[in-house]
């Protein structure tokens, strides 16, 4: 074992409730013999072993733990770990298209990676889990046998840790466009320019939930992406989508879907800011049977929760105003600074300041691919609600 970091006795009731982040605030005493990202044991303030994790003295977030006992952090662990991944999903019924890991809920802190049928899309967020990118890339190619990994690390969140920013293939390379299925609909994913990992897994179930909302309905949406939502809601019957986004290239992406399922005739794609256009045709008094949000994360640190919050109110402040009586807001927020009863109140909120009364449809989270420890509260991030306005 490479060292020791030794907890100070006032942060062990945290992390007794298996969180596996540990603040250099909360450490005593550090002895380290490698440089960062060595493996090290967690020893509580009484000598006792806590835990194994990789360690990084350039993070605030010193220790991520990779485990309670007391086993070897080798090649062979991390395959057994992504084994248990696999072997999970396989048991939800996600293969196709799913997040394979999904980092702390899986207990592979700073590990993402998501499966596009024969594709995967590995991120490694944190030092620790970057030095074993060769082991990760190895197991996954023994266990599932892809046609082809590529890597998105052009997340700033790196440069927290030290790292570079850097995307591209870890194995043969291969088209970076291509077809994936969803909900018996077709759409185009782009892994090495799009957000994040190209596409947005954790919606799958939610865009199945507004088939009733949307049949026969005209609907403004709003960060329309590549136009998922869009699609699905012209699938099911919707009398035409205006659908709306800053982004030239995603728009492109989402004209190509729309064709790609038939249903282009319904939807008209507009590159604008969502924030102007929702304040200038609120103003105009223009109206909708259902207003759809999706935007991206407002807030990624504590430091612009406030902004956030005040970006949630007003989008949706405006969409409710230009929803007809007895129509539907289709809302959502993906940071997990904003948690659900906050996200809640500011529609609430939004909806006294706009005069209109809501009431909930359906409330729901992330999917199960997507799975929630509920003591580790960066795994709970998407909240998705539709609410009758009248």
């Amino acid at each position: 074992m490479a060292g020791k970091v030794i907890l100070k006795k006032q942060a062990e009731k945290r992390l007794r409730w298996s969180h596996p982040w540990i603040f250099a605030g909360e450490i005593a005493k550090e002895q380290v013999q490698e440089g960062p990202g060595a493996i090290v044991d967690v020893l509580n303030s009484a000598g006792k072993f806590w835990g194994r994790g990789y360690w990084n003295p350039q993070s605030q977030i010193r220790v991520r733990l990779l485990t309670r006992k007391e086993e070897p952090v080798d090649e062979g662990f991390f395959f057994q770990r992504l084994r248990q991944c696999w072997h999970y999903r396989q048991q939800i019924g996600y293969t196709e298209n799913c997040r394979l890991v999904f980092a702390e809920a899986d207990q592979l802190p700073g590990l993402i990676v998501d499966k596009f049928g024969d594709y995967l899309v590995l991120q490694t967020l944190a030092l620790g889990m970057d030095r074993w990118k060769p082991a990760i890339v190895h197991a996954l190619e023994q266990l599932l046998q892809p046609a082809g990994i590529y890597e998105r690390n052009d997340a700033p969140v790196r440069e927290l840790e030290g790292l570079p920013l850097t995307k591209g293939f870890l194995s043969k390379p291969f088209p970076t466009t291509f077809q994936i299925r969803e909900n018996n609909l077709r759409f185009w994913v782009d892994v090495a320019n799009g957000q994040k990992t190209g596409y947005f897994l954790d919606q799958r179930l939610n865009r199945l939930a507004i088939a009733p909302f949307v049949r026969d309905a005209e609907i403004l949406e709003a960060f329309c992406y590549t136009g998922s939502f869009t699609c699905h809601a012209a699938a099911f019957g919707a009398k035409h989508i205006t659908a709306i986004d800053a982004s030239a290239d995603a728009l492109q992406l989402a004209q190509q879907n729309a064709e790609l399922n038939g249903v282009s005739p319904s939807c008209t794609f507009l590159e604008a800011n969502a924030f102007d256009v929702l304040k200038q045709w609120a103003g105009e008094k223009r109206s909708f049977d259902v207003v759809m949000l999706d935007p991206p994360a407002f807030a990624k640190s504590r430091q612009q929760i406030q902004s956030a919050i005040t970006g949630y109110k007003e989008i949706n402040l405006r969409a409710l105003k230009m929803i007809r009586p007895g129509g539907f807001l289709i809302t959502s927020s993906c940071t997990n600074l904003v948690p659900a009863p906050l996200f809640l109140e500011i529609i609430q909120q939004a909806a006294a300041d706009a005069r209109r009364q809501i009431r909930q449809v359906l409330f729901h989270t992330q999917p199960p691919d997507h799975p929630i420890v509920w003591t580790i509260e960066s795994t709970a991030y998407l909240k998705f609600l539709i609410v009758q306005v009248q």
